[in-house]
């Protein structure tokens, strides 16, 4: 059965009957439908969310031949629920651009999907579009602020803030606004990002609270005036318009998983691009009524879960007990320099090399304080004496290793690694968080470490719009804020094509996006786009209404 045949095959319970389980008060709920609902954010108990099981899953280096991260993280909630325990599943939303692009869907796969898929990979509550209008309303209230005011003479010397969408589009990653006359505007250069990026959908995932929202919109970075001086949302005075637009939005969503377990879909920041986390507020509501919770950071551990500790945990206090590093046979394969389309085949020679790959994420996860374990992501065509080389190498290691079947088996074939997380837990949790670098450095060595600690690189340089942009972070104070570096997910340098574990590499910044609200600073590395383009064969090609049903979504 097809992933969306399989979706249909489910039975859904109704949300109020899954928040019930749980001991969700059903009488807060906003519903979205029969299956979907925002849960308010005032249920947090801070209490329990120290108290329970936080668990983070993350990966190898991703490859074209795919990881299954989010299927190894819906798949471990069912584990645990089949063997007793209380587990909720905290994850991002999807974004049209991948889903009509590239990938088709990104509700996980076979029999470990959270649910309705249709619902959540398409407009599902509405938050990507309210992330999208509060933006855009910035920018169209910027635009207007400059225009009504340019005979008074105010003017930005520089315009930081552009616009975005959440469609894959290269045309318009460089644009010119205001042309065709007086009446149109002031001509300026622009440009959009896709909305992952957005600094709003980075302050939505961040802030812990509503007044803690509208502080960080108000502290966005507009541009700066012809006197040098910082201009922000709270200068032209709309916070409260922009709050108001992502009220609704900021409350978490509770769906459900194939198995009717609860699962939290909020937020749906790139790890490439942004920071790769979703929402705070969600991970600590679904801690609020969750013995163990397992939530995942975008591509592999040096994007990911690099930013899940240094930002997301940074800001929010939360300590995983334990992290899992998902591999695959395939992926391990092509690290270890074998051709894409001969990965299905046996080769245990390059499975070993590609092992060097899953090292360096293990070491880097435990260089951060964290217990780890292996999730071996199974696909059909694995073979056992390929299997028994990472466990054995993982048991040399000293690292905990356990196979997932979750995606053909559901539940029960995550049991195994259900049983291995509750007993490393409950044996040896992870020690306090230490992080790649302290917030009294300045932001040079906060990138310099990430670069050099974690991804290995042999020297750091920045590019002439860097230094630029370094020395006004230092004028305003920016420099306590963590970095997110935006870099290929494909290597752990700024090279895709660096399989593996590259050496010696530079790592060149070329640019840096100031966050002031989201109170981050975002290191553009490599060719990494913040627009991404569409390829050859779109997977929009194969969606379709069929007899009343969406087809094509995976």
């Amino acid at each position: 059965m097809t992933d969306i045949e399989i979706a249909r095959s489910t039975k859904l319970e109704r949300i109020e009957t899954v928040a019930a389980k749980y001991g969700i008060p059903t009488e807060h709920l906003e519903h979205y439908g029969h299956y979907m609902a925002k849960v308010p954010t005032h249920l947090i108990d801070e209490e329990r969310v120290k108290k329970n099981n936080l668990i983070l899953v993350t990966a190898i280096t991703p490859t074209k031949a795919g990881i299954g991260k989010t299927t190894v993280t819906i798949g471990l909630a069912l584990g645990l629920h089949h063997i007793g325990k209380n587990a909720i599943c905290a994850l991002r939303e999807p974004s049209l651009g991948p889903v009509f692009g590239l990938k088709g869907g990104a509700c996980g796969g076979g029999r470990t999907q959270v649910l309705p898929m249709d619902k959540i990979n398409l407009h599902f509550t509405g938050d990507f579009h309210a992330i999208t209008s509060a933006h855009n309303t910035i920018t169209a209230l910027l635009d207007n602020y400059m225009y009504q005011n340019r005979d008074n003479g105010f003017a930005l010397r520089e315009v930081l803030w552009n616009r975005v969408l959440d469609v894959n589009d290269r045309g318009l990653r460089d644009i010119v606004t205001g042309m065709g006359g007086k009446q149109n505007g002031i001509v300026r250069e622009s440009g959009f990002d896709i909305t992952p990026a957005s600094e709003i959908m980075a302050i939505l995932c961040l802030a812990k609270d509503e007044d803690d929202l509208r502080r960080r919109i108000e502290n966005i970075l507009l541009g700066y005036t012809v006197e040098g001086k910082p201009f922000t949302v709270k200068d032209l005075g709309v916070a409260g318009a922009i709050t108001v637009l992502l009220q609704d939005a900021f409350a978490p969503n509770l769906v459900q998983t194939t198995e009717n377990t609860a699962a939290f879909v909020h937020g749906g920041p790139f790890a490439n691009i942004a920071h790769g986390c979703n929402s705070i507020i969600a991970t600590k509501t679904a801690l609020s009524f969750g013995e163990y919770v397992i939530t995942e950071a975008g591509f592999g551990a040096d994007l990911g879960a690099e930013k899940f500790f240094d930002i997301k945990c940074r800001k929010s206090g939360l300590q995983p007990k334990l992290t899992i590093v998902v591999a695959t046979a395939q992926g391990l394969k092509m690290h270890g320099g074998v051709a894409v389309e001969d990965i299905k085949k046996p080769n245990s020679e390059g499975l070993m090399k590609g092992l060097a790959n899953l090292d360096k994420h293990i070491q880097n996860m435990q260089s951060f304080g964290q217990t780890v374990i292996v999730a071996f992501n199974r696909y059909a065509g694995d073979v056992p004496e390929e299997i028994e080389m990472v466990k054995n190498h993982c048991e040399q290691l000293g690292v905990g290793f356990a196979e997932n079947d979750a995606y053909a088996a559901g539940g029960e074939g995550a049991a195994d690694l259900a049983r291995l997380v509750v007993d490393t837990i409950d044996k040896n949790p992870s020690k306090p968080l230490q992080f790649a670098y302290n917030d009294e450095d300045t932001t040079e060595e906060k990138i310099e470490k990430v670069a050099k600690n974690i991804y290995g690189a042999a020297s750091v340089s920045f590019g002439a719009a860097a230094k630029k942009k370094l020395q006004m972070i230092k004028e305003m104070g920016y420099d306590r804020f963590p970095v997110c570096i935006a870099k290929t997910q494909f290597s752990f340098s700024t090279d895709p094509k660096l399989y593996c574990v590259a050496k010696g590499f530079d790592f060149n910044v070329r640019d840096i996006v100031i966050n002031a609200g989201a109170e981050m600073i975002v290191a553009i590395a490599g060719n990494i786009m913040r627009m991404p383009g569409l390829p050859k064969v779109p997977a929009a090609m194969h969606i379709d209404i069929v007899n009343g049903q969406i087809e094509g979504l995976s």
